[in-house]
């Protein structure tokens, strides 16, 4: 959640990365590829050895001129946001989770979850999901 003129790079690299975290290195095409190791230690170290084989298999790269992207308006600035905090999180900090989630003001749900909630507790995520959703039916 940059914000305006802000990069998705200045945000991720504000603090120190996690020991577990992989080092992360464009390829020769200016993608990112996660290595595979990197899902079992970073990203999804609380998801089953299936879930995290899959990932590894459907990754998508990220481009470095995307992270590098500097952010247009930032709609939570005009629109009430919600944000799960992952404070088990090794890719992104939750102490960064936290600062994105305070400047936006949004209601802030946190639990002990990996970076990949959505295979890890997916349960939790839906909840959080219908709650943001009644909530914004209500205004």
């Amino acid at each position: 959640a940059p914000d305006e003129s802000e990069t998705v790079a200045d945000v991720f690299y504000r603090t120190a990365p996690h020991p577990e975290a992989p080092k992360l290195a464009p390829d020769e095409h200016g993608l990112i590829w996660m290595p595979e190791e990197g899902f079992g230690h970073a990203v999804a170290h609380k998801a089953s050895s299936e879930q995290i084989a899959i990932m590894a298999a459907v990754q998508r790269p990220i481009s470095v001129a995307c992270i590098q992207e500097r952010a247009p308006v930032r709609a939570w600035k005009r629109k009430k946001s919600w944000f799960l905090i992952a404070e088990e999180d090794r890719m992104i900090l939750s102490e960064t989770q936290r600062f994105m989630a305070d400047r936006m003001k949004a209601t802030i749900r946190s639990h002990r979850v990996d970076h990949t909630p959505m295979y890890t507790a997916p349960s939790l995520v839906v909840d959080v999901v219908l709650e943001a959703a009644r909530e914004a039916s209500r205004n």
